[in-house]
């Protein structure tokens, strides 16, 4: 398998989904439906609808019902890029190579399309029970979806850093991991968990995959520490040293270096023996797994 062709081609099949359900740019709302769709076609590598669609391939899932979810996932995903890039947020003006929403449409607006797509993610989701034959599934999966995009998932995580922040350096491990468990692994185990959910798999399958997307999570967010220090500025695309130049309390200043990459290959590990003890095997999924938390950029 050339991992990276069968990547490319996920993603292609992805972008054709996610296109099939945006807004028309149309009405007296038109504004808001362009800002959404400039976001939500922004580019990217579309990783946790990916990661969804493997994980419902993985335990036997054939149908169309994970289509619509899919392109929901993706929705969450921009809406959450879009406020992370506010200047009550992170102040960004770039986000892939291109000028961030509110900096394109203005700020009121970019607030909306965050509101947009977030309501609009539940309205796609929603249709799945059209195109599904097992409504109970849905209902289950679509349960999981909300939970981990909200205040007891994503949101949560978000409310918590944005705390940390005001604390002057002062915060525990069990913060920063509590952060990086909501803020970045919730919606990697909401793309797992939900994927096999439709597909039908057990609750001994589930917990196994809350567990793998919580390490992924995790294993993703301390690489990030780590490649700020380690990384070459050319491949990252920014500058390293960010962190310490403002202070910011992170897994390696907690840790150490040399801890924090210790930590960081045994929940790879972890997460990676996890998708392999299925009595299936997806290849594709384990070496995209793989591949987010051991990169370089």
């Amino acid at each position: 398998m050339n991992f990276k062709e069968e990547q490319s081609k996920r993603i292609l099949e992805i972008e054709e989904i996610i296109r099939r359900y945006l807004p028309k740019e149309e009405g007296w709302q038109k504004t808001v439906l362009q800002a959404m769709n400039y976001s939500v076609l922004a580019g990217g590598k579309r990783l946790r609808p990916m990661l969804m669609k493997e994980s419902y391939t993985l335990f036997g899932g054939r149908g169309r019902e994970i289509e619509p979810f899919l392109a929901a996932m993706e929705m969450v995903h921009t809406y959450s890029l879009i406020h992370d890039d506010l200047p009550a947020m992170d102040n960004d003006e770039y986000r892939r190579g291109r000028k961030t929403t509110h900096v394109v449409f203005g700020e009121a607006m970019a607030i909306l399309a965050g509101d947009g797509l977030l309501n609009l993610a539940f309205e796609t989701a929603a249709k799945a029970f059209e195109i599904g034959d097992d409504p109970a599934r849905i209902g289950r999966a679509l349960s999981v979806f909300a939970q981990k995009a909200g205040v007891y998932g994503m949101i949560g995580g978000q409310t918590a850093d944005i705390e940390a922040e005001d604390r002057g350096g002062q915060v525990s491990q069990e913060l920063l991991l509590f952060i990086h468990a909501h803020k970045t692994a919730a919606l990697i185990q909401s793309a797992l968990v939900t994927g096999a959910t439709l597909a039908g798999a057990d609750k001994e399958a589930l917990d196994k995959l809350e567990k793998a997307g919580y390490d992924i999570g995790v294993a993703f967010q301390i690489q990030d520490d780590i490649l700020d220090i380690t990384g070459n500025e050319q491949e990252l695309g920014k500058p390293t040293g960010s962190d310490e130049k403002n202070h910011k309390t992170t897994y390696v200043t907690l840790k150490g270096l040399a801890q924090a990459q210790a930590d960081q290959k045994t929940l790879s590990e972890e997460a990676v023996a996890l998708l392999r003890s299925f009595p299936s095997r997806n290849l594709f999924l384990e070496e995209l797994v793989n591949s987010l938390i051991t990169r370089n950029r």
